[in-house]
């Protein structure tokens, strides 16, 4: 009798042991989270309507510019989270990255450390990507792979202090102040930029006054789904610097067909206005994106035209003209 009370009695020490390491380990898991993802892309481009050899030529807008195979980036980002404070950073290389940058060196796409004040006050200061557009650096995030001349003449990112605030469960409210707009390291004139950011049900209007670069910026992007299979998204923005600016609208409409395909279109506006000219040279550009997925990786084929109202582009026989068309196919794995 007295063994078996021995043993009873060790078999329950052992449970309560047990239980408590695992109850500790919870409590750690819960307090401490470290995640690590990231990106790498890779295309093939070919103009359709002009040159692909020492005089190729491409839409002037950011990345996805060179013929032939060529590389995006590769992009890693490591998040660690403990309670209410956290940091991440984001880093890319390759030549996406660079032309993000305006450096040749490798990119710190984003670096900042946050502290969730309340479950409705986020506090944020350092490096992040920009709140205002439609689009991201990375393509992991865009449904296009080309890029928009919306994206392409707005801000990329900002290096400053920002507060996100949770008004209700469909109203946000972002402010912020940050460094001269894309200045990523300091502040060489003492200059600031202010933001602010209005969300409702998804739908957002973002401001942005930035004396020394920019200017004024005043942004919406939203989207509706009217069915489960159909969405629109929708980006409009307006800049002005002096008399130096842009604007235009773009409409990003996406038919879902299955869980591994989806089409969508890119339907793009753009004017970049000056005071030092008569006509404000505008181009109309379209383009047409298939999405499929296998697992982590996504293969993009795309055709783009692009429609000035002067002759900015060349044709094969390198005489000016007004359009431009060109494909491309691009492989983003994401893990």
């Amino acid at each position: 009798m007295k063994k078996h009370f021995t043993i009873t009695l060790l078999l329950l020490s052992l449970c309560f042991f047990a239980q408590e390491q695992t109850a500790t380990e919870e409590t750690i898991t819960k307090e401490k989270k470290f995640t690590f993802s990231g990106s790498i892309d890779t295309y093939y481009r070919a103009n359709l309507t002009a040159p692909n050899d020492d005089n190729q030529i491409a839409p002037n807008t950011s990345f996805a510019d060179k013929s032939g195979f060529a590389l995006g980036m590769a992009n890693i980002i490591a998040k660690y989270e403990k309670n209410k404070v956290g940091a991440v950073a984001d880093l890319a290389f390759g030549p996406r990255a660079i032309q993000a940058s305006f450096i040749d060196s490798t990119f710190v796409n984003q670096l900042y450390v946050f502290y969730n004040l309340t479950d409705k006050v986020k506090i944020t200061a350092g490096k992040f990507n920009t709140y205002l557009g439609y689009e991201l650096i990375s393509p992991v995030g865009n449904f296009n792979y080309s890029t928009s001349y919306l994206f392409t003449n707005g801000p990329f990112n900002h290096t400053g202090l920002k507060a996100d605030f949770t008004l209700s469960e469909k109203t946000s409210l972002l402010l912020g102040v940050f460094n001269q707009t894309d200045i990523n390291l300091f502040n060489p004139d003492g200059s600031y930029a202010v933001g602010a950011q209005f969300g409702y049900n998804s739908q957002f209007l973002n401001i942005l006054y930035d004396d020394a670069g920019l200017g004024l910026e005043i942004d919406y992007t939203g989207g509706f789904s009217p069915s489960e299979s159909f969405f629109l998204g929708i980006n409009g923005a307006y800049a002005d610097n002096d008399g130096e600016g842009f604007y235009g609208a773009a409409l990003y409409p996406q038919y879902t067909f299955n869980k591994s395909f989806i089409l969508g279109l890119r339907g793009e506006y753009f004017t970049r206005q000056s005071d030092l000219i008569d006509d404000d040279p505008n181009v109309i550009a379209i383009t047409l994106t298939g999405s499929y997925t296998v697992d982590d990786l996504t293969i993009k084929p795309e055709f783009r035209l692009d429609n000035g109202s002067e002759e900015i582009f060349i044709t094969n026989d390198l005489e000016p003209t007004k359009s431009l068309g060109s494909f491309l196919i691009a492989a983003i794995y994401k893990f």
